[in-house]
């Protein structure tokens, strides 16, 4: 068994700021912004995101919110918003996720709001919390699972130099209700020393 890990005591951050885009932990006054976002994604996100149709009114979006701010003191989930530098537009969202606090393994997932796809901004957010999770976390092993379906969401480890683990068949049913395959690509800080990164 290992050492007794305090997780509210472990790191986070105010913001992870890039070239492009700031990550930071969600903050109720977001509610409006993060809601006009999903309103204007829905059929953009409903293919792979089984929340695609929850934020039907603001107030749902405010409370979860909020229970992200909860989760993040105690270390559940790292939940961040997404904004362009350029105009401070909420672009989408990004978490780290611990699978195992004592292994150091956590799970990155995203999503974009329709509109600001191809430009790579996700690319960056994953590039900041990618490091976050290997210098101040001391992961181990950082991954990202995406349906076999959708390229761009697989393009984006594949661009970091994320090792491609695998294609778990029958691995889970899609939003449509489809089984769907999940592809893995994992960085353990092997992979991303040697990378130079």
């Amino acid at each position: 068994m290992g050492e007794e890990l305090f997780l509210s005591l472990m790191p986070d951050f105010e913001e992870l700021a890039g070239q492009r885009v700031i990550v930071r932990p969600y903050r109720e006054e977001d509610a409006p912004a993060l809601f006009e976002a999903i309103q204007e994604s829905r059929a953009h996100l409903r293919p792979w995101l089984p929340w695609a149709d929850q934020h039907q009114r603001i107030e749902e979006t405010r409370d979860w919110i909020n229970r992200q701010r909860a989760a993040w003191l105690v270390r559940d989930i790292y939940n961040c918003t997404v904004i362009s530098l350029a105009d401070g537009q909420l672009l989408g969202g990004i978490s780290l996720r611990p699978h195992d606090w004592q292994a150091r393994v956590f799970e990155i997932g995203y999503w974009l709001r329709a509109t600001a796809t191809g430009r790579g901004y996700i690319t960056e957010a994953t590039q900041l919390l990618t490091s976050f999770a290997l210098r101040q976390l001391g992961a181990n092993r950082v991954f990202i699972r995406c349906d076999e379906r959708n390229e761009r969401s697989a393009a984006i480890p594949r661009r970091l130099g994320f090792v491609f683990e695998g294609c778990l068949r029958n691995e889970a049913l899609a939003p449509d209700g489809q089984l769907r395959n999940t592809l893995v690509f994992a960085l353990t800080p092997a992979d991303h020393w040697q990378a130079g990164q």
